[in-house]
């Protein structure tokens, strides 16, 4: 079976800023996208993370790495700043191959759901 390349999006609010709210909410996260898209680290290209600007104790990167994904590019950045968003947010952007028949499944989990109603099936 022929493989694509794949990106998935997914998103959580973290409780506080502090390393261990931030570094279980993100592993929270990434293992839902691994479950829901079957991925496997060795077919994981990179994933980009993005923090709003009250979040910076810790990158999320540690916790995917505490995962499993230490040969996996990771690069943290920062959200923008845009008035008015939700703030304590971390997303993720992950690149991956995947048999040409998979449909991606996003997951925005908890209270960030609210920043992508329109993707039911990521609920």
């Amino acid at each position: 079976m022929s493989e694509r390349l794949y990106a998935v999006r997914g998103a959580v609010k973290v409780s506080s800023n502090d390393v261990k709210a931030i570094l279980d909410a993100t592993e929270e996260l990434m293992q839902e996208l691994v479950l829901r898209n079957d991925l496997e680290p060795d077919r994981i290209v990179s994933c980009l993370f993005t923090a709003t600007d009250d979040l910076n104790a810790e990158f999320p990167a540690v916790a995917a790495r505490r995962l499993g994904l230490d040969a996996v590019p990771l690069l943290c950045t920062r959200e923008l700043d845009v008035r008015n968003a939700m703030r304590g947010v971390i997303r993720v952007l992950v690149h991956y191959y995947a048999p040409a028949d998979h449909t991606p499944a996003h997951a925005y989990l908890g209270e960030a759901q609210e920043l992508r109603t329109d993707l039911h099936s990521a609920q």
